[in-house]
C-alpha cells in the first residue's frame, strides 16, 4: 500500500514537471553555471595538500599534507598580508556599512520628490563606473603635481602630498573611494525595505505626537533591522575576501607595505612569479575561504541569539 502511494506521488510530480517544464528549463541554466564555475573548480582544492607537478597532473602529484599551510604561517609575509587585509576590511565595514542606511533613511524622509530623484541619480551614478576607470580617476585626482586635490590644498598654502606613494594614505584612499562609489547603490535595498513599512504605522505615530526623528528611530529603524542584520552577516563573511582588481590597480612599489593583501599575494606567488607555486597559492586561498566560512557562521549565530534574525 505504501509503495503504491509513493508511486502515485512520484507520478504526480512527473506530471507537474511536464506541465511546468519551461520553469525547469529556466532554472537549468543558472544551475549549470553554478556547477561548472563554482562547484567543479573545487576539484582543484586538493592542490593545497599536494606538491603540484604539471607533468603528473593534479591527481597524481605527491601528497604533502599541511606543508604549504605551515609555509604560509611561517612566512615573513604572513603577518603583513593578514594585518593589511583585516585593517582594510574592518575600516571599510565600520566606515561604509552605516552610510547607505543613513542615506536611505534621509531619502525616505524627504518630501520633495524632485530633490530626492536628483540625489538618488547623483549617488547611484558612481556605481556604474568600471574599476579600471575609477582607479584612473583616483590617480588623476590625487596626482601630486596636477591633481585637483593637491591643487586645492595649494590654494591654502599646504604642501602637495603623494597620496599613492605614501603607505599610510593607501587604506583611506581605497576605503573612501569605495564608499563614494557604492553608497548610493547600497541604499536601494534599504529603500525597498522602508517601502514595505505600513503607512498606517507612521500615521499612528504621528497622531501620538511623534516627531519625524522619533518615527525614524522607533518605526523605520526597527522595520529595516532584519535587512541590516542580514547584510551585516554577509559583509562579515567576506572580511578576508577583499576584491583583487582595485587593490592591484592601486598598488605600486612605494605603497606595497600597506596595500599587499591576501588576494594580491596569491596572484604574486602564482601567476606573477617567475617560478609559480600553484600549490602554495591554493593553500593560501583555501585558508582565506575557511576563515570567511567560519566568520559567517559565528556572526550568524551571534545575530540569531541577539535578535532572532539570521540567514539560517
Amino acid at each position: 500500500m505504501k509503495q503504491n502511494t509513493s508511486l502515485i506521488g512520484y507520478g504526480r510530480k512527473l506530471k507537474q514537471m511536464r506541465q511546468d517544464y519551461q520553469l525547469y528549463l529556466i532554472i537549468l541554466f543558472p544551475l549549470a553555471w553554478l556547477m561548472i564555475f563554482q562547484y567543479f573548480p573545487m576539484y582543484g582544492l586538493q592542490l593545497a595538500f599536494k606538491d603540484f607537478r604539471i607533468m603528473d597532473g593534479i591527481w597524481s602529484s605527491p601528497w604533502v599534507g599541511l606543508e604549504h599551510f605551515e609555509k604560509f604561517f611561517n612566512s615573513y609575509q604572513f603577518k603583513r598580508v593578514i594585518t593589511n587585509t583585516l585593517i582594510i576590511s574592518f575600516y571599510d565595514l565600520i566606515a561604509g556599512f552605516p552610510l547607505p542606511i543613513l542615506l536611505a533613511l534621509a531619502l525616505n524622509a524627504t518630501l520633495k520628490t524632485r530633490f530626492k530623484q536628483v540625489v538618488q541619480f547623483v549617488t547611484y551614478m558612481p556605481f556604474f563606473i568600471s574599476t579600471v576607470v575609477m582607479v584612473g580617476m583616483i590617480l588623476q585626482f590625487l596626482n601630486p603635481r596636477i591633481g585637483i586635490i593637491n591643487m586645492g590644498m595649494g590654494l591654502f598654502g599646504a604642501d602637495p602630498i603623494n597620496f599613492m606613494g605614501e603607505p599610510e594614505w593607501f587604506k583611506s584612499v581605497y576605503v573612501w573611494s569605495g564608499i563614494w562609489q557604492t553608497t548610493g547603490w547600497g541604499t536601494i535595498i534599504y529603500l525597498a525595505a522602508l517601502s514595505a513599512i505600513s503607512p498606517e504605522t507612521h500615521e499612528a505615530a504621528t497622531i501620538d505626537g511623534a516627531t519625524r526623528l522619533q518615527r525614524i528611530r522607533h518605526v523605520d529603524l526597527p522595520g529595516i533591522m532584519p535587512t541590516i542584520v542580514t547584510l551585516l552577516i554577509l559583509n562579515a563573511g567576506s572580511i578576508m575576501g577583499i576584491g583583487f582588481e582595485k587593490i592591484f590597480l592601486m598598488q605600486n612599489p612605494l605603497n606595497l607595505s600597506s596595500s599587499e593583501v591576501i588576494s594580491t599575494y596569491v596572484y604574486t606567488v602564482s601567476l606573477a612569479s617567475s617560478a609559480p607555486d600553484y600549490s602554495y597559492a591554493t593553500a593560501i586561498g583555501f585558508f582565506n575561504s575557511m576563515v570567511n566560512f567560519i566568520l559567517i557562521i559565528l556572526v550568524n549565530q551571534i545575530a540569531k541569539k541577539a535578535g532572532d534574525t539570521s540567514l539560517w
